[in-house]
């Protein structure tokens, strides 16, 4: 069974716009807020954040983005992100993040991302 989070990150690695949108539309709300370390400021909306993610796609061909982890407190859900593909190099890397995720009803309305998972090496 697949969720609006689950749906939304499945987003991140199509490549077509018209498809990236309508995956994008059917997991947030019309008004969705977001923000992660790569916005300068909140992102408003289903077009800005697909023209967003748009950018992901352009930048790392073949990378996706998976949800590998999540849980819930209240009305707030932590989702840990794994984003991989192939490196320069030509090997297989993987960088983590983590998304604190607010929803209305069964769509996301609002998402503040974070590098890594906030675990210090």
């Amino acid at each position: 069974m697949s969720d609006c989070i689950t749906t939304f990150f499945e987003a991140w690695q199509i490549e077509e716009a018209e498809t990236r949108l309508a995956k994008i539309n059917s997991a947030v709300t019309e008004s969705i807020r977001y923000d992660d370390p790569r916005t300068p400021e909140t992102l408003n909306g289903i077009e800005a954040l697909s023209n967003y993610v748009a950018m992901f796609s352009a930048n790392a061909p073949g990378w996706s983005a998976r949800v590998v982890k999540s849980d819930t407190i209240s009305s707030v859900t932590r989702v840990t992100v794994a984003f991989g593909g192939m490196g320069p190099d030509g090997s297989q890397q993987v960088e983590l993040g983590q998304y604190f995720v607010e929803k209305e009803g069964d769509l996301i309305s609002r998402m503040v991302g974070f590098v890594g998972t906030g675990e210090q090496n």
